[in-house]
């Protein structure tokens, strides 16, 4: 089974596919080999990249809170739901460890866009590294009033490296934080949830060992899973985090190396 991680890994640097990695991966999964999308997007995100690959199968989402059948638009697992009891605790240790910030919560319903749900609400003035062009604003006691499946907390002025230091210092270990971008956003889950736990389920549904299995990653949220795969491929423009968890170090997105490690074999 392969694995990668979207942004930064599987995307070049203008977010768009190369047609040398659509080339490979569909050689993958061609000859039977499932191919994984292991993100921390949310399932709502996951088609544009899906559809140009030819992907129909599981993809890991929300940093592996979230397990998505692609074909089906099928929510098939949920786990480690955030409630609002915990949502409430946790942005009061960061309102006073990371004065200024701002949260929003990433929800799931049946379906990647769920009509019966907001699946994206943010506070006002939370600033989104992605562009603010989605996500329903709302006061924070809506935000934090559902279950979520992360929560996000932007800062401006910092970067992600320096906000995940002071969130862990009052955090504690009660939830996991984690980032997949340094331009001042974080991500909190619930605790012991990342994108190793997520594909595990996925390798055991589909009777693989975690041995025979390749991921590749190149930020603070790939650490686990590449540690957890046999064989863990960092991009060369990926953080240190990353390159020290991995067994090998690829080409950097700009260069399609997950494209380089893939066609030793297909």
């Amino acid at each position: 089974m392969i694995a990668s991680d979207v942004d930064g890994t599987l995307l070049g640097p203008l977010e768009v596919l190369s047609e040398r990695t659509i080339d490979v991966v569909r050689r993958v999964t061609e000859d039977g080999v499932p191919f994984v999308l292991a993100s921390g997007r949310p399932p709502r995100w996951i088609a544009p990249i899906a559809n140009p690959l030819g992907l129909t199968g599981y993809a890991v989402c929300a940093n592996g809170a979230v397990l998505y059948e692609i074909g089906t638009d099928r929510i098939v697992a949920v786990h480690g739901l955030l409630e609002p009891q915990l949502l409430h605790d946790t942005v009061s240790a960061l309102d006073h460890a990371l004065p200024g910030c701002r949260f929003a919560a990433e929800r799931v319903g049946e379906s990647a866009l769920d009509p019966e749900m907001r699946n994206f609400v943010i506070e006002p003035d939370y600033h989104n590294p992605w562009g603010n062009h989605e996500g329903t604003e709302a006061p924070r006691a809506e935000v934090l009033g559902h279950p979520a499946i992360k929560l996000l907390i932007s800062r401006r002025g910092m970067n992600s490296d320096e906000m995940a230091r002071a969130a862990r210092e009052v955090l504690d270990g009660s939830v996991d934080i984690t980032y997949s971008t340094n331009t001042g956003l974080i991500e909190v889950a619930a605790h012991g949830i990342t994108k190793a736990t997520g594909l595990a389920e996925v390798a055991a549904r589909l009777d693989v060992p975690a041995e025979r299995v390749i991921a590749f990653g190149d930020m603070p949220n790939d650490v686990e899973m590449l540690g957890w795969a046999g064989h863990g491929v960092a991009m060369a423009n990926g953080h240190r985090y990353a390159l020290d968890a991995a067994d090998e170090v690829t080409g950097p997105n700009s260069e399609d190396g997950v494209a380089q490690v893939l066609e030793r074999w297909f």
